[in-house]
């Protein structure tokens, strides 16, 4: 059975996000702070790096909340949001996003296709599962994401930075 890892970027009080997310600043206000690490300037530091070679190796599959995804709330409507990560997202294996409202798969650069899961937590993990073919699970936040997979009993391992 694979591993399945929660990984998040958190403040000292308990926050994932600074408030206002919206798709000028998908992190919200001051967010980006939190991810500087491996984001931001300081992402090219050989500790850094070798952080996110470690959580990214190995990796067959991630679910993440649709407010990771992007800041679009409610129906999809025509939107070409495809995420904030540019074409080619960080992820290079299939991502579940849970949300509340059924879209289409969106294949990136570099190996990603988004799945848009519309049946809870369990169904992603179970489908996360069969994609990964053996390999490991990470859950990539955001806090909801993370609630309802440790609720669920789907996590082995937590990785706070």
């Amino acid at each position: 059975m694979p591993r399945t890892n929660l990984s998040m970027s958190i403040s000292a009080d308990g926050y994932v996000a600074g408030p206002d997310q919206s798709q000028e600043q998908p992190l919200g206000v001051g967010g980006m702070a939190l991810h500087d690490w491996h984001l931001g300037p300081a992402k090219d530091h050989p500790v850094n790096r070798q952080v996110v070679s470690d959580m990214m190796d190995g990796m067959g599959a991630t679910i993440m909340g649709r407010n990771m995804f992007g800041p679009i709330r409610g129906e999809w409507e025509t939107s070409d949001w495809n995420g904030w990560w540019g074409d080619d997202p960080p992820y290079h294996c299939p991502v579940f996003v849970l949300t509340h409202y059924p879209r289409d798969p969106i294949e990136m650069e570099g190996g990603t296709t988004f799945h848009f899961v519309t049946d809870g937590i369990e169904s992603a993990y179970a489908l996360a599962t069969a994609a990964a073919g053996g390999r490991d699970i990470s859950i990539a936040g955001g806090a909801s994401c993370a609630r309802q997979a440790i609720a669920a009993g789907l996590v082995d391992e937590i990785d706070l930075q």
